[in-house]
Formats: C-alpha cells, sequence, structure tokens
C-alpha cells in the first residue's frame, strides 16, 4: 500500500507538471485576500474557498461560515490567533491545556473532538491515531497566518473527513505576496494567585522569513519555540461518594472508597469490596494527585518550510514540511502526559486554471509519553500488591478498632498502617519508579504510551465546466465541480495500544483506508439573484460498505448585500483507527476497538458493567442487612443486564440549515443570522462490559459477583439512541469612524431529544448560550490601538467517562493596548487573557484557567 500511495503520488505530480496552461483559476484555492468579514465592498469580492471549494463572495456562502482575518486577529486582545479563534460567532472552545485548544461548533463536544476536522492550507493537521489534531502544535504561527475560515456545521458531502461537527481552514501567507522577515516575543506570566503554584513565566519566540529569490520562484520558513507551565487538574470531588453511605460513611476524604476526579489509583479497578467485623466496605487503593504523577513544564517547538514555483501564471507547485515536538498534557478518558511527542508533515500540492492536487503524509511518534492514571496506579502496586495491601489494611482496621477507635477512625488507621513504607511523591524512589513505570509498554503493568503511526492522503480536484467541450458552460450556466481523495493509515503495532488483528501476525504492520469522491453543479437563476446547487459524495471504507452524502443549497441574493441561505446535507464519520483497532490493557480493564476483526465475541456472551455495579452493591448492602451471600445473589441476580451493544457502524448526520448575510450603511454594519436541526444516529461511543469465566447459566450470576472471575472489557460500538439537536447564532459587526469596531454575537445550542435513554449517548457537553461583545481599534489615538472582549457561557452538563456533572457559568474579560512604531513595522502589545483572573473550568476534569497577562512585540523588516 505505501508503494501505491508513493507511485500514485509520483504520476501525478510528473503528469500535472507539464501543464503549461495560462491564466488564473477561477477554482483553483487561491490566497485569502480580504481581512474581515465586513470591510464595505471588500466582502463582495472576498474569495471564501472552504465552503463551496469554488471562489465566491462570503455573502454568497451556500452555507455557514465564518472568515476571520489578519486585521482582526491583530485587533483581537487574544494571546494568539488561534485563542481569538474563542469569540468567533459559534465556536466553543475547551481547554485541557495551555499548550493546545480544542474548537468545536454545533454540541457534541470532548477533549479529543474527532467530529471536527482542521486544516492548514486545505491539509489535514490531525494525529493519525487520535484522529483529530492537538490543537495547534503544528499549525501557523501568529506571524504566518492570513486568514481562518470556519464552516460551523457538517461538511462531509464535500470533504468526507469526518467533518459532522464542522471544520476549518487555517490559511498561510503566501511568499509572493508576503515577503520579508518578521519576528515576535511574546512574554507572559500565568498562575497568579494560584492555590496550587506560584506564579509561572510563559515565552514564546516566533520568526518568519519569506523570499521571492526569483520571477517564479519563493520560499518561507517559520519557526516557533514556546515554554510555560501549564494549568492544573486538581479536582478532589469524589467520584464514589455514594459507595459506603449506607454504613453512614459520607463521601470525601473519609470515604475509603474515595476517587478524586484528578486522581488517579483509585478508581473502580483498584477498588475491592471487603468484610471488616461482619460489615462490607469499599475499599480503594490509596492513588496519587495528578500533580504527584506529572510534570507541568510546557514546551513546545515547530517549524515549517513551504517553497513555491510558478510554472506560469496560473500554474503553482507547492512543496511544504512541518514539524512539532511538544511536552504538555493531553487528555482523553484518561489525562496522558505527552513528552517528546513528535508529528511530522510533508505535502506537496499543484494547481493551475483547471484542477488542483495534493498529496501529503504524516507521521506520529508519541516518544516517552505515558498515562497519568496508570503510572498512578501501577505506583502504588510496585509498593505492595493488590492482596497483600487489602490484608495490611483489614490487619490495621481490626486493630485500630481492637483499641477503642471508631469504625471512620479505624478506616483511617487501617490506611495509614496498609500504606507505611510507601512511595512519596517528591522522592528520588518515587521519581525512579515513575520513571521506570513510563518506559514499560503494558498499562497493566507500566504506564507508557508507544505509538508509531503514519497517514497518506491523496486528493484532486477539476473544474469539468472548463474541461467539457467548449461552450457547455456557457450554453448551459452550469458548473460542475468534480474531485476524489483516498487516505491510507500505516498502524505499527506495539503490543499495547494495537495489534494486528489478524492471527500470529500480531506485530506486523497493517492499513486502514479510505477512499472517495464528489461532484458538485451549481447554478444560477433568474439574472443571477438564485444560485442552486447539489453535491453528490461516495465514501468506501475497507470494512464499510459505499456510503453516500447529498447536499442541496439555494441562496437567494434580491440585492448583491442581502442574501438568504438554505441547505440540506448528509453526513458519515468513520471510526478512526483507536476507535476501530486500539487493543489496550489498563489496569485490569481490556479497551478493544468495535470492529468485528477486533472484538469478534465479546459482545455477545458480555453483561452491561454499569448492571453489574449495581448488582454488586446491592448484594453488598444485602450483607449488611444480615442476608447471606449465596441468598443476597439469588435475590438481586434480576438487575444483570445481558449486553445489547454490537460492532461499530459509521456515525451519521442529517443537518438542515438556513440563514441570512447581509451588509448595510454602505458596508458599515455586517449581519450574519443562521438556525440549524440536526439529527444524529449510530453515536460512536465506549460501552464498559464484562464476560464472565463460564458460560453456566445457574454460576453467571456468582462469578459475576466476584471481580476475579470476570473478563473486563470497555469496547467501541454505537449508541441506540437517535438524537436531535437545534441551534442558532447572531452576529453584528459595525465600523465606525474609520477606526473603531464593535462586534457582538450570540449561539445557541440546545439537545432537542432522544429516542429513548441510552447510557452510551455521548455527552452533549455544550453550553446552551455563549456570548461574546468586543470594542476596539487600530491607530484610535495616532499610532495607538486598544481592544476589549466580553465573554460570556452559561452551565452546561458535561459527560464523559472521566466525569460527569455541571461545568459553572464563567465571565471573561480580555483587553489590551498596542502601539507601532517605526511606520507599524514595530508593534509592542501589552494584554490580558482573562483579566479579572477569576478561575474557571471549561470542561469537567480539566484544568482551572486563570488570568494570562503577557506583552509582545513584534518586528517585520521588510
Amino acid at each position: 500500500m505505501q508503494k501505491f500511495i508513493l507511485y500514485s503520488f509520483l504520476i501525478f505530480s510528473s503528469s500535472i507538471y507539464a501543464q503549461n496552461k495560462s491564466g488564473v483559476s477561477k477554482n483553483a484555492i487561491p490566497s485569502a485576500k480580504a481581512d474581515t468579514t465586513i470591510a464595505g465592498e471588500k466582502v463582495l469580492e472576498e474569495i471564501v474557498v472552504t465552503a463551496s471549494r469554488m471562489s465566491e463572495s462570503i455573502l454568497r456562502s451556500p452555507v455557514s461560515i465564518e472568515k476571520v482575518g489578519n486585521a482582526a486577529f491583530r485587533l483581537s486582545s487574544a494571546p494568539s490567533f488561534f485563542d481569538a479563534l474563542e469569540n468567533v460567532k459559534g465556536v466553543q472552545l475547551i481547554t485541557p491545556s495551555l499548550g493546545f485548544r480544542i474548537i468545536n461548533t454545533r454540541g457534541f463536544a470532548n477533549t479529543t473532538n474527532v467530529r471536527f476536522t482542521q486544516l492548514v492550507d486545505g491539509v489535514d493537521n490531525m494525529a493519525p491515531h487520535l484522529g483529530a489534531p492537538i490543537g495547534n502544535a503544528m499549525g501557523p504561527s501568529d506571524l504566518d497566518i492570513e486568514s481562518v475560515e470556519i464552516i460551523p456545521g457538517t461538511a462531509s458531502a464535500l470533504y468526507g473527513l469526518n467533518a459532522l461537527n464542522g471544520l476549518a481552514n487555517f490559511i498561510t501567507k503566501d511568499p509572493f505576496r508576503s515577503q520579508g522577515i518578521s519576528f515576535q516575543q511574546k512574554t507572559g506570566i500565568n498562575h497568579v494567585n494560584d492555590s496550587q503554584s506560584p506564579a509561572k513565566l510563559f515565552s514564546e519566540t516566533s520568526l518568519r522569513i519569506a523570499q521571492v529569490l526569483a520571477p517564479k520562484l519563493a520560499f518561507k520558513v517559520n519557526a516557533t519555540f514556546t515554554k510555560g507551565y501549564d494549568w492544573i487538574a486538581s479536582n478532589q470531588t469524589d467520584l464514589n461518594a455514594s459507595a459506603n453511605a449506607k454504613l453512614g460513611i459520607p463521601g470525601g476524604s473519609q470515604n475509603p472508597g474515595f476517587d478524586p476526579v484528578n486522581g488517579y489509583g483509585n478508581e473502580s479497578s483498584d477498588r475491592k469490596t471487603i468484610t471488616l467485623q461482619g460489615k462490607q466496605y469499599s475499599v480503594a487503593r490509596t492513588g496519587y494527585a495528578e500533580k504527584d504523577v506529572t510534570s507541568y513544564n510546557l514546551q513546545n517547538i515547530k517549524a515549517d518550510v513551504g517553497i513555491v514555483y510558478k510554472i506560469n501564471e496560473g500554474s503553482r507547485l507547492t512543496n511544504t514540511y512541518r514539524f512539532a515536538d511538544l511536552d504538555n498534557i493531553y487528555q482523553r478518558a484518561n489525562r496522558f502526559r505527552l513528552k517528546d511527542y513528535v508529528l511530522q508533515q510533508h505535502a506537496v500540492e499543484f494547481r493551475n486554471l483547471n484542477f488542483q492536487v495534493r498529496a501529503y503524509w504524516t507521521r506520529e511518534n508519541t516518544g516517552h509519553s505515558y498515562n497519568l492514571r496508570s503510572a498512578a496506579e501501577n505506583q502504588d502496586r510496585n509498593f505492595k500488591s493488590d492482596d497483600l495491601w487489602y490484608s495490611d489494611f483489614t490487619k490495621g482496621f481490626n486493630a485500630a478498632t481492637g483499641s477503642g477507635s471508631t469504625v471512620i477512625q479505624a478506616l483511617q488507621q487501617a490506611r495509614q498502617t496498609a500504606d507505611a513504607g510507601r512511595y512519596q511523591p517528591g522522592t528520588p524512589a518515587f521519581e525512579n519508579k515513575l520513571n521506570e513505570l513510563s518506559n514499560i509498554n503494558n498499562w497493566d503493568k507500566g504506564s507508557a504510551l508507544r505509538v508509531k503511526d503514519d497517514l497518506f492522503h491523496i486528493e484532486g480536484q477539476a473544474d469539468l465546466s472548463n474541461l467539457l467541450p467548449s461552450g457547455f458552460k456557457e450554453k448551459t450556466g452550469i458548473e460542475l465541480l468534480a474531485g476524489f481523495d483516498h487516505r491510507t493509515y500505516l498502524i505499527h503495532p506495539d503490543g499495547n495500544y494495537f495489534v494486528n488483528y489478524v492471527k500470529d501476525h500480531e506485530f506486523e504492520n497493517f492499513t486502514y483506508s479510505k477512499t472517495g469522491g464528489f461532484i458538485q453543479a451549481g447554478k444560477m437563476l433568474f439574472n443571477d439573484k438564485i444560485k442552486l446547487s447539489a453535491t453528490l459524495r461516495a465514501d468506501k471504507n475497507d470494512h464499510f460498505n459505499l456510503k453516500l452524502n447529498p447536499r442541496f443549497t439555494m441562496v437567494y441574493s434580491p440585492v448583491a448585500e442581502q442574501n438568504f441561505r438554505f441547505s440540506y446535507q448528509s453526513g458519515y464519520r468513520f471510526p478512526s483507527i483507536f476507535e476501530a483497532f486500539s487493543n489496550v490493557n489498563s489496569g485490569g480493564v481490556k479497551r478493544i476497538g468495535g470492529l468485528r476483526v477486533m472484538s469478534d465475541g465479546i459482545f455477545e456472551n458480555a453483561y452491561l458493567r454499569t448492571s453489574i455495579d449495581a448488582f454488586q452493591a446491592a448484594v453488598k448492602n444485602d450483607f449488611n442487612q444480615g442476608i447471606p451471600t449465596n441468598t443476597a445473589i439469588e435475590k438481586e441476580k434480576g438487575l444483570l443486564i445481558k449486553n445489547q451493544y454490537t460492532y461499530l457502524l459509521p456515525e451519521h448526520i442529517n443537518s438542515f440549515e438556513t440563514g441570512y448575510k447581509s451588509l448595510f450603511f454602505n458596508g458599515q454594519l455586517g449581519v450574519d443570522l443562521d438556525f440549524y436541526y440536526n439529527k444524529y444516529d449510530h453515536f460512536i461511543a465506549q460501552v464498559e462490559a464484562n464476560v464472565p469465566n463460564i458460560t453456566k447459566q445457574d454460576s453467571i450470576p456468582y462469578y459475576l459477583n466476584d471481580k476475579t472471575k470476570q473478563n473486563r472489557y470497555r469496547m467501541w460500538t454505537n449508541s441506540e439512541s437517535t438524537v436531535y439537536n437545534f441551534g442558532g447564532s447572531l452576529g453584528l459587526s459595525y465600523r465606525f469612524l474609520h477606526k473603531y469596531t464593535f462586534s457582538a454575537n450570540a449561539s445557541y445550542a440546545k439537545l432537542h431529544r432522544k429516542s429513548h435513554d441510552d447510557a452510551l449517548e455521548d455527552g452533549f457537553n455544550t453550553p446552551k448560550w455563549i456570548t461574546n461583545v468586543s470594542f476596539g481599534g487600530n491607530h484610535v489615538i495616532g499610532n495607538f490601538g486598544f481592544n476589549a472582549t466580553y465573554k460570556w457561557q452559561n452551565k452546561y452538563y458535561w459527560q464523559s467517562f472521566l466525569v460527569n456533572g455541571n461545568v459553572a457559568a464563567y465571565v471573561t474579560m480580555d483587553a489590551h493596548v498596542n502601539y507601532d512604531f517605526v511606520k507599524s513595522r514595530l508593534n509592542l502589545k501589552i494584554g490580558a487573557s482573562n483579566l479579572t483572573n477569576h478561575y474557571y473550568n471549561s470542561f469537567l476534569g480539566g484544568p482551572s484557567i486563570g488570568g494570562f497577562y503577557y506583552t509582545s512585540v513584534t518586528y517585520h523588516l521588510m
């Protein structure tokens, strides 16, 4: 398969290089032009390509699209262009780390967000095994960003890249148009008045060099080095508060089954039900706080090199290489320390009058990264085995009660007895053992994350209107566009995270591929007042049948400045390689991909973990009421529920959207309104289910009451719920006195209804309301400029495998002042994000985010 991709790439490269047609392609992807979404007549001419893959005015885009240009980023008070996206209409950003943030639109967010696609100049910059990008770790710097186009809503019909929730395209500067040397030094401070840490310094240094070497040849080089101290996750809420409540023991630190959100090594796999003086208690190993098993030092090195050759006036060949090396915290179902994590990407693109073709390769190497939960639980188990620890706990309890201690006192003294000699955070012994575990690639014994994989992608697009016989477009008025793409993942089995599903070939590389294509037709009617388009996309995955994605759009423009849009589209999401092929041992629980080739036979013989937990709790309660265990098992066995879920299918969405975009007062006031209604089915999610080590029906309840007599699994499958959600957003932007800009937007998102309750339904994880208000301007008094942005979002329910609960509402204020020196070549910016330093969480299980105060010095040498 590697050879096939390579040969295809070479064939396309050599054949398209021979083309020599003059002119500028209307449909080839150009460099972005305009700076803002309201700039008078510029908006009518602004080129937007992401929403339709064709050049057109953003006002006449057939679906919602948010375009943010370089001037808007300069005006923003956010520390970076990526952070500034949080204030874009309809956009939700969540923060697993200071080192990366996750973009989402229109609901069903999570810390990986495989439903949102992120491109850089049309190239997908995902981390292959995650199936999603790690923020902007391998993206453009502030110096090289030209504009960002965001489609809030499914874009699968044109892109087929699992873009169910939306897509963002980061467009970088063209070295032919933006030459010179640019330098930026950003210095900041965070953790101000943080009870978990003293104030810490932040530094980011960026360099951009772009030069035209000859009339047809130009290059650019970008490099950014970031260093800081990450936000800290220290939520001590007890996730197992009810474990011993019926024995009169409250949740929290007095609970022997205490399981804090950001404490690890005391999860369900690290707990036992033990009998102490005739009563059964749920008791957990002690575990460690997150800050004990990780470093919050953050570092990111990224660079890219681009070479552009103009074959003729309308044809160009571009070669780009990107590199990223990062150390920070990442969150999935567990939290991870990414260390020496490297992403590389090499892309080649050709475009001319009638078509374009692009090929790229992405390589991922997780380096010396490790799982924080596995590190904590195996740190405890290396000190003392579970059997010995619980035996010592029992002895300590009996000794304490024998000397007159209360039950709660005895439970605490029992833990002290069992933990005597335990590894203490910060000691050499603790650090040495932590380092040793981080290099053991088996989460039952160690914590290493050792993943290596590759992504190969090739795609092409052609303007059939120009390639068909002469006069077709003039006679019919129809614009035809067609494209194809092929993607192959190459997975390198490591024996823990991935194994080859072919028997006796477990450590041999294997592939996972998808091929697709689309055709789009558009036509203007009624003196160009109505624009219709229809798109049909087909995709075929190695393990699934052909899937079709249609899209129908209409734009009605009674005048150029007033535009009404309507659309229907369908979209599919194929499982990521982790969802499809994972094979992870983690603390006695095996996480298995949902394809039949990975989990054949498990679904059919498993019982739902939720029902097993309820069953075991009921048996324990009965025992504490004086009922013998065997009698309690027979009494409560009706609580056990056989697993009804099965092998993975692709996710699917049907989406309806209407909107209105307009300009008033000679382009000074911009209005953008949209409303959508979505139907999702076959959500890809996880189920925990256990298989008893016996098939005899009468014995199954007895085996399921004993953790040692069952195999525990967490498997990827599909929710049985059909889910409906709707929402809308309104954005206003007003430019006045030629220097001031006022903008405001509000977004509403609601989970409407479900076909039935399903514990697997992926969390909606989206605030009902998000609002942003901004006011500022450049050169408002001489060379001084300023901006202030107010953000509010209401509380919402967060649902994940790590923790469920309400995320509190929060308000933030960003502000800055700036000054241009030396004919605007030197800019000084002093600003703050979360100026009031009111700490908040953007989601549960993640870090607390405080104020970030910075200065930025940018110099352009032309």
